[in-house]
């Protein structure tokens, strides 16, 4: 297959029609006078294209040095001047899905072809297909969109990271030519370049497109140039409707999913999974609880996701858990404000670090079924409502879409300032007519108060059993979050919010299940795990001279290892690393609940030059339980395997009691 795709006229910097600025009808001396003009320095209010600038696909640099804007870094590139030159390297059926592991030309960088290899896949014998331009998270790779076309999409998955692939069914290792950035490198990992130009890097180096410190050496840059690229491999498909594509990324395919959204106005809805949340200049000290950073002038002005978040029009569906580390819930929470109601909606998982419940993931398909095939309609986002009580206590009231069946509302909230290891409070809400009202007690009014709201609706017939991907499990909900409210101590105390809340040594009785935990493998008898902050809110802190206790119940003899983090992503000591102190515990098979004590000392550190047991319990961030983990015996790091767990995975009465001096249970 060839599919040389060209158009009457370029877009501008964001994907837009400019009429009377065909560049590849100018005539041959127009072009000489053109190239003259460029390298005598003179600055063209657009760039010439391709064939005037001795075969390169994006224009030399400005005399006056590199670009300093969004607009001037983007300036005089036409993802359509050049042909696609577009290829299938192999074709396969399953399920009456068309699946074909393609390639088409980026463009010339330095005098070399730059080519990118993607998987596209489409529902056999049907046209006028909406389409899903999808981009994979760093260090991972493309993958073939089954599920997406299975759901009557046409999708694309670009192996921008140049890491190998797996195709084919079953899927083995795909032994064909792979993407080739030519004399540039923005593979993730680098493959080439002894510098990770993904990780704030401008300077020069052999692999980079200019020998200048310069926004266009960023290697999300060149991704962005070969994801505009692949919009139009996707516009010039017989299958594909083009006026319906949209973009969607996990992780570091979160973030370009956000500036592709941004900069090509091709893209009709957006879902960025736990990318795009913005940077929060370290200077500003008014904003507790985000993640900051010092970019540079040109990364701030070019690079990080704020430039292109202030260009976003079309509509964005923000799908990200409560602590992820890539994306930060405050970051985003302050850098999306000015997006408007009616263009945004939000999919937050509790507890979670850089991946979704089931209720949120499905949001995404949701989200483009709404948008590139008029097959749904999303619930407006809940209205949460900040007010005290007369004693003093806040309280949140939540009023969802009503136009969908609602099945739940909670509230979350906490007043911890390191967000990436907050836990997070159910607020217990209680509905009252048409809305939902929750108390939210706090310990101290001298930090800022954090809470958002999830509705969980019931999924219309018609989506049940669609196809998923991989890791997505079949779900009869889903969930549409409001924003996420941060409120200031002054906030707080104009309010008249008291501190009413106390400490308490019952932690989790068990009668609400998993809630405030999270939990991974849970499908693995033997690797399941289950984690909580708890012990990091003040409220469940470990007191001095305290051991932790728990029971549970496991049917067959098994072993339990549990681990205890402190000082996760620096939380308690700034600049120190995280450690995790681990113990394990043999089960006797019975279905009596068995107790489990955990004294500060039994607790040894999975990396031994990290020290003895932690000091207290005030350093801890998270609690993690399972069959399964890493040990260190002997003086070694091990990891204990356990066996398949027979029986529920329970946990209750988790407290903390005085110490037995040395002894457990």
């Amino acid at each position: 297959m060839t599919s040389d795709h060209t158009s009457a006229a370029p877009d501008d910097a964001h994907g837009r029609r400019v009429p009377g600025r065909d560049v590849r009808r100018i005539g041959p001396v127009a072009c000489i006078l053109l190239t003259a003009l460029v390298g005598c320095g003179v600055v063209l209010p657009w760039g010439p294209a391709a064939a005037c600038r001795g075969g390169e696909s994006l224009p030399p640099l400005a005399a006056d040095g590199p670009p300093r804007t969004l607009d001037a870094l983007w300036a005089g590139y036409d993802p359509r001047s050049e042909p696609l030159e577009a290829e299938v390297l192999r074709e396969w059926e399953q399920d009456g899905i068309v699946c074909r592991v393609v390639r088409y030309r980026i463009g010339t960088f330095k005098n070399a072809a730059a080519r990118m290899v993607g998987c596209y896949c489409f529902p056999k014998g049907r046209t006028g297909l909406p389409a899903i331009l999808h981009l994979h998270g760093g260090g991972q790779s493309a993958r073939p969109g089954v599920a997406e076309a299975g759901r009557g999409y046409a999708s694309l998955s670009l192996n921008w990271g140049g890491n190998a692939l797996r195709v084919g069914r079953p899927a083995v290792a795909w032994e064909g030519p792979n993407t080739d950035w030519g004399a540039v490198d923005a593979t993730h990992p680098p493959q080439r370049s002894a510098v990770n130009h993904f990780a704030g890097s401008l300077a020069p180096d052999a692999f980079t497109l200019d020998a200048v410190e310069s926004p266009r050496n960023a290697a999300w840059f060149l991704v962005l140039v070969a994801a505009r690229r692949g919009i139009g491999f996707l516009e010039a498909q017989p299958e594909v409707d083009a006026g319906r594509i949209g973009a969607h990324g996990h992780s570091m395919g979160g973030r370009l999913a956000t500036a592709l959204a941004a900069i090509d106005g091709r893209i009709r809805a957006a879902v960025p999974s736990c990318g795009g949340a913005g940077c929060v200049d370290a200077a500003l000290t008014d904003l507790p609880g985000c993640v900051k950073a010092r970019p540079s002038a040109l990364e701030a002005a070019c690079v990080v996701d704020n430039p292109y978040l202030a260009r976003l029009t079309c509509p964005m569906l923000w799908l990200s858990p409560t602590n992820d580390f890539h994306a930060p819930l405050d970051n985003m929470a302050v850098n999306w404000r000015r997006l408007p109601d009616d263009r945004v909606r939000f999919a937050i998982t509790p507890h979670m670090n850089h991946r979704h419940g089931d209720a949120e993931s499905i949001t995404r398909h949701l989200w483009f079924d709404e948008h590139l095939r008029a097959a749904f309609a999303m619930p407006a986002s809940p209205t949460l409502a900040f007010a005290v009580a007369g004693d003093g206590v806040p309280a949140l009231t939540v009023e969802p879409d009503g136009t969908t069946p609602v099945r739940a509302v909670d509230v979350f909230y906490s007043t911890d300032p390191q967000v990436l290891v907050r836990f997070w409070r159910d607020g217990g809400a209680v509905r009252e007519g048409g809305r939902w009202v929750a108390r939210c007690p706090v310990m101290s009014v001298e930090e800022p108060f954090f809470a958002f709201a999830n509705v969980t609706y019931e999924l219309p017939p018609e989506q049940r059993g669609l196809p998923r991907e991989p890791g997505e499990g079949p779900t009869d909900v889903f969930t549409v979050s409001s924003r996420p409210m941060i409120l200031d101590p002054a906030a707080l105390a104009a309010a008249g919010v008291r501190a009413t809340d106390r400490p308490d040594r019952a932690i989790d009785d068990g009668s609400r299940g998993w809630r405030d935990w999270y939990r991974l493998n849970w499908d693995h008898p033997p690797l399941w795990t289950a984690a909580t902050r708890k012990l990091r809110d003040p409220k469940w802190r470990g007191p001095d001279g305290a051991r932790l206790v728990f029971e549970v119940r496991c049917e067959t003899d098994n072993t339990l290892v549990v681990t205890v983090e402190t000082n996760g992503w620096g939380a308690v000591r700034p600049g120190s690393p995280a450690v995790d102190h681990a113990t394990v515990r043999e089960l006797a098979g019975s279905t009596e609940w068995q107790t489990i004590g955990v004294e500060l000392g039994d607790l040894v550190a999975t990396r031994p030059e990290a020290g003895g047991p932690p000091a207290d319990w005030r350093g801890v961030t998270q609690l993690s339980i399972g069959p399964s983990g890493e040990v260190v015996r002997d003086g070694r790091k091990t990891r204990v395997e356990g066996r398949p767990w027979k029986g529920p995975r329970e946990i209750r009465n988790l407290r903390w009691e005085e110490s037995t001096a040395g002894g457990r249970p």
